[in-house]
């Protein structure tokens, strides 16, 4: 018999105790039907509203479809869906019967996800009709891949509608513990190939009770919008573990997040917490007509991450939009954020605090501790890490030591103990003998009224040392503008504020930033490009 986890409020942070016996899907779905809660509105999407009755059921016409294809406890289902009812329905009906589905980016090509399917060995794909092109030229070629299932229609394939109903709606939770994996996540590969990371049934639980609930305190009453999308770990506890733990509503986008089609949900829906990052916020910000009449007229929380928020943007929002961002930091390893600001607690410049229920320590290259002041690489304790990257075990081994997850973060913590974020431990500069945080330099450039983004990596100058390089966007006021004269300005710009040997020496006008489908910037491409 599937067992709850045992959530203690009363202690700070609230304690949780998982037993021997579970399987999450008990927790997150199942529970709100038991408790009486099956005609609560809990998922928002294109094609309309599904209460937490009919979400039970999708689940568990999907487990027992899956079921019928050979998925058995432990294969592998990889998940390549929009934002729609059908991923929650996916997600939990293969951890309902224990196996472990498997998201994907849904903005990868077809080279990238022939390396993932190959390297997770997937028995299942799910795939939305809308993706299918990118998936086309490789599919034929998988050694491991035994169903292909669409969601919508495309010719010569099963549609996931018609095995839904086709398979039963009564389903018992496989009898997992609280110790097998549940589902993978593979990184955002910003600094090469994903990796797998290997996530319990337990994990999910613990990120909603020491964040959603510690953090944010999201409750029942809540309507939640996260423009970062299901498939990568931000997302996935934003618009599904949170709001399912306590009987939220999730408004969820199929489409991509343009500034446009978020301010569309936000006035349409009416949410209440809004999750973003910051290039999302930056967007928004540059039309000078958005503000709050095109928003949540009950909006009471935002949130960013993905990477490190500006000051100047998280100034800028809450002066215009009349609600604070809270900026932390997550990673695909630890499933979400571990280290925040909080409602109560927040300085913008930092990126806060430990959250509840996690342990931060920050490191020199010899693994000893650094004090205030001092950079360092942050590590992370807590109690939703990851077990491991799939068949990698250098990485794991060099990531998971011990109870510590190193995040290859460079922070340094100020006297009142927030941490203060410097940049990845790959992309920081050496200059002239002092260190440059890449994030500092960039920073700065977008407080210009004429950049919308930038980026900085290293470049070797005349004499071969390195010396930091900008890649900026302009904004719309500034189309077509560039040359030299900007170029005098911005470097004047930064030296003005900042320490003068951190000042570009080149800036490199340019209309977009590579980047993840998660908004990271992909510096090792801007380093090749020179």
């Amino acid at each position: 018999m599937q067992q709850r986890a045992f959530v203690d409020n009363s202690t700070v942070p609230a304690t949780v105790k998982v037993p021997r016996a579970y399987n999450a899907a008990s927790e997150f779905i199942d529970r709100h039907l038991e408790a009486g809660r099956g005609g609560r509105v809990a998922i928002i999407d294109r094609a309309g509203q599904y209460t937490y009755a009919n979400l039970a059921e999708r689940v568990n016409r999907t487990g027992n479809a899956l079921h019928g294809l050979g998925v058995r406890m432990e294969t592998r289902v990889a998940i390549c869906l929009l934002d729609t009812v059908d991923f929650p329905a996916v997600f939990w009906g293969a951890l309902k019967i224990g196996a472990v589905p498997i998201p994907l980016n849904s903005l990868l090509t077809a080279q990238d996800y022939d390396y993932i399917l190959r390297d997770s060995r997937a028995h299942t794909l799910v795939l939305s009709a809308e993706l299918y092109e990118a998936f086309a030229p490789i599919l034929d070629s998988q050694p491991h891949l035994e169903n292909v299932v669409i969601s919508g229609t495309v010719d010569g394939h099963v549609r996931l509608e018609d095995l839904m109903a086709n398979a039963s709606e009564r389903l018992e939770p496989a009898a997992t513990t609280s110790d097998d994996v549940a589902f993978w996540l593979y990184t955002s590969g910003s600094t090469g190939q994903p990796k797998g990371s290997m996530h319990l049934q337990s994990d999910l639980v613990y990120t909603a009770v020491h964040y959603g609930r510690g953090v944010l305190g999201i409750e029942a009453d809540d309507v939640v919008f996260s423009a970062a999308k299901l498939f990568f770990a931000y997302g996935l506890g934003n618009g599904m573990t949170f709001p399912f733990y306590v009987g939220a509503s999730a408004v969820l986008l199929a489409e991509r997040p343009t500034p446009e089609s978020v301010l569309g949900i936000l006035s349409r829906h009416r949410p209440t917490i809004f999750y973003g990052v910051p290039t999302l916020y930056g967007a928004i910000l540059a039309d000078p007509d958005n503000g709050p009449a095109r928003s949540s007229d009950r909006l009471r929380r935002c949130v960013s991450a993905g990477e490190a928020l500006p000051e100047g943007v998280a100034r800028a929002w809450e002066e215009r939009f009349g609600v604070p961002i809270l900026d932390g930091l997550g990673s695909t390893e630890m499933l979400h954020i571990f280290l925040s600001n909080a409602p109560d607690d927040t300085k913008y410049g930092t990126s806060g605090r430990a959250v509840p229920g996690y342990e931060l320590q920050l490191v020199d290259e010899d693994g000893a501790a650094v004090g205030n002041g001092e950079m360092g690489e942050l590590c992370v304790k807590g109690p939703s890490t990851a077990v491991a990257y799939w068949n990698q075990r250098g990485k794991s081994v060099a990531t998971f030591q011990g109870p510590w997850t190193h995040t290859g973060d460079k922070y340094l913590r100020d006297p009142e103990g927030y941490y203060v974020y410097c940049g990845r431990t790959d992309d920081m500069l050496k200059v002239s003998g002092n260190w440059v945080s890449p994030f500092e330099v960039e920073s700065t450039l977008i407080e210009h009224p004429r950049v919308l983004e930038a980026a900085v990596v290293g470049h070797l100058d005349e004499r071969g040392l390195v010396k930091p390089k900008a890649f900026v966007v302009l904004n719309e006021r500034a189309e077509g503008e560039g040359g030299s004269v900007l170029e005098d300005d911005l470097k004047t710009f930064v030296k003005s504020r900042l320490a003068p040997y951190k000042y570009p020496r080149w800036i490199e006008f340019v209309e977009s930033l590579p980047k993840t489908a998660t908004g990271k910037i992909k510096r090792f491409m801007l380093r090749e490009a020179g």
